[in-house]
């Protein structure tokens, strides 16, 4: 993220009063796959009693970029962060972590939509009758 997109923007994600804080008051507890870091606070508790997590984004602040394995550490549903968890592995049939993709050129097109790749509505099958006022 450049210099500018920082002093100037709080929507990119990471700003200068977020990265004065996580040096101040974070520890980094790990990275994911994606380059986002992921921090603990060093003193003290958050509102709920525990000390506070969150995620510095690599690319913009989208939710969907966290994989589920540090989505539950975020959200307090394991106490142990992925870096440092072996019990936990994925199974076979799960599919690499992918972030939500709607808006792109990748987002999910059903069959019929006049966004896939035909551009064409299918015919209609005639089972269909459209209701008129009396």
């Amino acid at each position: 993220m450049s210099l500018l997109t920082e002093l100037f923007s709080w929507w990119g994600g990471n700003t200068w009063s977020n990265r004065l804080y996580t040096r101040r008051r974070g520890t980094h507890v790990g990275t994911d796959e994606l380059g986002n870091k992921y921090y603990r606070q060093n003193k003290g508790v958050g509102p709920l009693g525990v000390p506070r997590r969150w995620v510095i984004y690599k690319n913009g602040a989208e939710a969907s970029q966290i994989s589920p394995d540090w989505h539950g550490w975020m959200h307090y549903t394991t106490d142990t962060p992925p870096t440092e968890d072996t019990g936990y592995r994925p199974h076979p049939w799960q599919k690499p972590h992918r972030p939500n993709m709607t808006g792109t050129a990748d987002a999910y097109r059903p069959q019929g939509s006049i966004l896939s790749a035909t551009g064409r509505r299918p015919r209609s099958t005639g089972d269909y009758t459209p209701w008129k006022p009396e």
